[in-house]
């Protein structure tokens, strides 16, 4: 394919060993930023809830630097959202993780809000490599 064929065009390649595993890795810490912003944001109420959203936005709009894409943003993101979806279901036993409080509804709607904000702001790819211009 030449260099004007639109991007979407093009033949989609996997991605490399490395990058792939990069992603897994993402993917794991997200699942740990989780757990971790899980266990601090109810003990400081409110610091615990900032410094667990904050632990967040850092991981996945790092990731999505690191990877100079946002598929590591959204990587980081989609750990975070599968652990929080497997902390917040109840055990037979009825052991839970979040009790129904303010703090873990916003614990659980704004790290929603703050992964995908991250994950979007990551740099999206361009066609031939080299940044945006606008205008001349």
């Amino acid at each position: 394919m030449n260099d004007r064929t639109p991007m979407l065009a093009q033949p989609l390649r996997p991605p490399s060993v490395s990058r792939a595993a990069a992603f897994l890795g993402l993917f794991v810490l997200g699942a740990v930023v989780c757990v971790a912003g899980a266990l601090v944001q109810p003990g400081w109420f409110p610091g615990g809830l900032l410094l667990a959203l904050a632990g967040e936005a850092g991981l996945v709009l790092g990731a999505a630097r690191l990877t100079r894409s946002r598929v590591g943003g959204v990587a980081a993101a989609g750990g975070w959202i599968l652990a929080v979806t497997l902390l917040t279901a109840g055990r037979p036993e009825g052991d839970f993780l979040f009790a129904a409080g303010s703090g873990s509804y916003l614990f659980l709607l704004g790290g929603i809000a703050v992964a995908v904000m991250c994950a979007t702001l990551g740099p999206g790819r361009q066609p031939d490599g080299d940044p945006v211009r606008l205008g001349k």
